[in-house]
């Protein structure tokens, strides 16, 4: 279903798909008198809530999208994230505001695989980018959030662009439910960047945890404390080291496994999860959870690898057929902690 924001009338539009429904339904909740509309956020790190955020807070995040990516009326848009989380919403929203046509697509883990001509604007998961490499040259600005991008997903993103005549640009997003979607970006094709820069109108700093601090006065009145560990560079610009609520104390010696879980994914293909587990010796005991089977190769690779302190090299690899994940696709470290410790896998 193709829908031009500029003209919308939902009752004008006969959905034949249940996805296309709740677009439309969205739509006329968003056209209505209520000056707000409820989110659900996604619940990766707790359980999910549900929040009555003001239209008017959406529609000023996403003027700041549109404008960083320079958006124009008439542009094409392409919609395949469920709308029932700020992810799908906010991109109807940034398309009403910029006047933009929007294709809905079924918000599948493969949602291209039936598009055929050039998409201005898209946003994604990684799991969505991973299974749509061979269409992500007809998307010339493509958000990608929901997770972290690996790094073997951004080499498999050059090789699939790097013969392409056409021009993309693709960033990594951060932001949060609080936020209304995100609140910098990350260029990551054609230039890989290392830090996220923040949008007009938004201010950073550290707190005393040395956690980011947001404030985003068109989107929230009050400073938002968050528990991602980061550093900061200039006024606009921070680099993201991980959750504090993740670091795992080994000896006394605090490890953040998302750095090493970056190292490690340069190297090898699988999902790869550096866990703390309760140890006498080393209080917390540093493991590497690699999805698939035991691959005696994929260890020797681990073990060769030179990571900068030698308390960084997992004292354990353990493999396990699956490694559990939000409902949006994230990985629940929390869940796979208890697997570990049940030998439930």
């Amino acid at each position: 279903m193709l829908i031009d924001l500029f003209k919308v009338s939902p009752a004008n539009h006969k959905p034949s798909k249940e996805f296309e429904t709740k677009v439309l339904d969205f739509l006329k909740e968003w056209y209505s008198d209520s000056k707000t509309v409820q989110i659900q956020s996604s619940g990766s790190t707790g359980t999910p809530k549900i929040f009555d955020v003001e239209k008017s807070k959406m529609s000023h995040s996403a003027e700041m999208t549109c404008n960083f990516l320079q958006l124009k009326e008439g542009n094409l848009a392409l919609l395949c994230l469920p709308i029932e989380y700020i992810s799908g919403k906010m991109m109807v929203v940034r398309s009403i505001l910029r006047n933009l046509k929007l294709q809905i697509a079924d918000p599948t883990t493969q949602p291209l695989q039936n598009l055929t001509e050039q998409v201005d604007f898209c946003a994604m998961t990684p799991l969505q980018v991973e299974n749509s490499l061979d269409k992500i040259h007809l998307i010339k600005n493509l958000i990608v959030g929901g997770a972290a991008v690996s790094e073997s997903l951004k080499k498999k993103i050059f090789q699939a662009l790097q013969s392409s005549a056409t021009q993309n640009r693709i960033f990594e997003t951060y932001g949060m439910s609080e936020t209304f979607s995100h609140i910098a970006l990350k260029e990551i094709y054609p230039n890989e960047e290392d830090w996220f820069t923040v949008f007009d109108g938004v201010d950073i700093a550290l707190d005393e945890r040395g956690c980011l601090e947001i404030f985003a006065p068109k989107l929230n009145k009050e400073v938002l404390h968050t528990n991602d560990l980061a550093e900061i560079q200039g006024k606009k610009q921070f680099r993201f080291l991980g959750r504090i609520d993740n670091i795992i104390n080994s000896a006394g010696a605090k490890i953040f496994p998302e750095e090493l879980e970056k190292i490690v994914k340069q190297h090898i293909a699988n999902e790869a999860v550096f866990l703390g587990i309760p140890d006498e010796k080393w209080g917390e005991k540093l493991i590497l959870v690699i999805e698939g089977e035991a691959d005696e190769n994929l260890k020797s690779t681990i073990n060769r690898l030179q990571f900068r302190q030698s308390f960084h090299k997992p004292k354990e690899i353990v493999f396990v057929p699956q490694i559990p994940r939000t409902k949006n696709g994230k990985v629940s470290r929390p869940e796979l902690k208890k697997m570990i410790a049940s030998k439930n896998f």
